[in-house]
C-alpha cells in the first residue's frame, strides 16, 4: 500500500514539474517577446541629454515626472482600473462605433491660395492649418489606428481620405503630447521629408530625433514660452491637464496646448485636456480668442479629470473668450464607451441651451473651411449617420 502511494506522489511531482515547467516557459517566452516588442522604434526614446537637462530645469517636472498645475489622479475617485476593465469588456455599450460610413471630402491642400486662411480637419485631433502664409498641421494620424498593437483602435470607414502624399510642406508640425492617438509613428516617419520646424513639449523631441528628425528644427517647449515665427505672428506653449507616456513608461514628456497668434487672428489648440483654472487665465492673458479647438470626446467619469464632459468644454470655451468653438477629439476611434456621436450632440445641445451660445465649428473631414467668413453655417452633419 506504501509502495503505491509513493508511486501516485511521485507521479503527481512529474505532472507538477511538467506544469510548472510550461508555464515557467510560456512567462519566458511572454517576457522575450514583450521586450522585443517594446524595442521596436513606434514607442520612441526616452529623453535624454540636453534634453532631459532642459526637463529638470522646468518648475512643472518634479521626483521624476512632469505634473499638473491641479492634483490629477490617475482615475478618478471611486474607480479602479479593475471596473475600468469590468466596464469595458463585461458591460454592453451601444452604438460606440457607427455602423454607417463617416462622411467625408478631398481638399487638394497643394493647390490653396497663398492669401487663404483656411483649416481642413482629418478627424479626432487631427488638422491642417494655412494661416497668413505659414502652414501648420497638428497631431496628424493617417496611418489607421491608434494604437501600437496593430490592427487596434481602427478609424472608422471614410475617415481615412488623406495619407502623408496629400500633405504639402509645413512650416510649423505642432505636437500636443506623445500618446498614439496624437503623435503617430508611421505618419511621421514618412513626414519628415516636408516638415521644416517640430513644436512640442519637453521630452517629446526625443521621439523625433530617434525616427531621424535633425535636432535643429526640434523646438522643445515648456508651458508659457514663445516661439516668434515673425515678429507678428507667435506660437505659445500653454498648460493642458492630461498625462503622456508611450510603452511602460509615463509623464516623461510634457503634454501642452497651443495658442497661434497671427496678424489677422488668434486660434488655440487645446490638445488633451480636463477642465481646469488654467483656461480663465489663458482667457484673461490673451483676450477673445477667434477659433477655440478643444477636446471634447473619449470621456468617461472614470477619467473626469484628463478628459472634459461637453457642459466642461462649453464652460472652458467661455473661459477662454471663445468667438467659435471647434469640439474634437470624436468620430474617428473607439478609446471610450460613450456613443461615438453623444460627443457632437450633447456639445450642440448644450450649447444651444446656454445664455449666450457660441457658434459653433463642426466641419466635415476634409473640407476647406474659409476661417476669416464667420457667417459659415456648418450641418450636423452626424445626424444623419447610424
Amino acid at each position: 500500500m506504501r509502495l503505491i502511494e509513493l508511486s501516485l506522489l511521485m507521479r503527481f511531482l512529474k505532472i507538477l514539474v511538467y506544469t510548472m515547467s510550461i508555464f515557467l516557459f510560456i512567462t519566458a517566452v511572454l517576457a522575450f517577446s514583450t521586450f522585443f516588442f517594446m524595442k521596436h522604434d513606434k514607442f520612441g526614446k526616452a529623453p535624454a541629454g540636453e534634453s532631459l537637462d532642459q526637463i529638470s530645469g522646468s518648475s512643472n517636472f518634479e521626483e521624476g515626472s512632469f505634473r499638473n498645475l491641479s492634483n490629477t489622479p490617475d482615475l478618478s475617485e471611486g474607480h479602479s482600473y479593475f471596473s475600468v476593465l469590468k466596464d469595458q469588456f463585461f458591460v454592453k455599450h451601444p452604438r460606440t462605433a457607427p455602423k454607417d460610413v463617416i462622411p467625408s471630402e478631398k481638399t487638394n491642400l497643394f493647390e490653396l491660395p497663398e492669401d487663404e486662411n483656411v483649416l481642413v480637419w482629418f478627424g479626432h485631433s487631427s488638422y491642417f492649418i494655412q494661416l497668413d502664409g505659414v502652414k501648420i498641421l497638428v497631431d496628424p494620424v493617417f496611418s489607421g489606428n491608434a494604437s501600437p498593437i496593430p490592427g487596434t483602435v481602427k478609424s472608422f470607414k471614410g475617415t481615412e481620405r488623406y495619407s502623408v502624399e496629400d500633405i504639402p510642406e509645413i512650416d510649423y508640425l505642432i505636437i500636443s503630447h506623445d500618446h498614439y492617438d496624437h503623435l503617430d509613428y508611421k505618419t511621421i516617419k514618412a513626414l519628415r521629408d516636408k516638415v521644416t520646424n517640430v513644436v512640442c513639449g519637453l521630452g517629446v523631441g526625443s521621439h523625433f530625433e530617434q525616427w531621424g528628425y535633425s535636432s535643429d528644427i526640434i523646438k522643445e517647449q515648456d508651458w508659457h514660452q514663445t516661439i516668434e515665427v515673425d515678429s507678428s505672428f507667435s506660437i505659445h506653449t500653454l498648460p493642458a491637464r492630461h498625462f503622456s507616456g508611450r510603452g511602460f513608461a509615463r509623464k516623461n514628456t510634457l503634454w501642452a496646448s497651443y495658442l497661434i497668434e497671427s496678424p489677422s487672428m488668434k486660434i488655440y489648440v487645446g490638445g488633451d485636456s480636463g477642465y481646469d483654472s488654467f483656461f480663465k487665465e489663458i482667457g484673461t492673458r490673451f483676450g477673445s480668442i477667434d477659433l477655440v479647438i478643444l477636446d471634447n470626446g473619449q470621456y468617461n467619469d472614470a477619467w473626469k479629470e484628463i478628459h472634459m464632459h461637453p457642459d466642461q468644454v462649453i464652460q472652458a470655451a467661455n473661459d477662454l473668450n471663445a468667438q467659435r468653438l471647434f469640439p474634437v477629439h470624436s468620430s474617428k476611434y473607439v478609446l471610450a464607451m460613450h456613443p461615438w456621436d453623444e460627443p457632437l450632440k450633447e456639445v450642440a445641445r448644450l450649447n444651444q441651451q446656454s445664455v449666450n451660445p457660441i457658434p459653433l465649428f463642426t466641419p466635415v473631414i476634409g473640407t476647406k473651411v474659409h476661417l476669416n467668413d464667420s457667417t459659415f453655417e456648418f450641418s450636423p452633419w452626424w445626424e444623419s449617420v447610424e
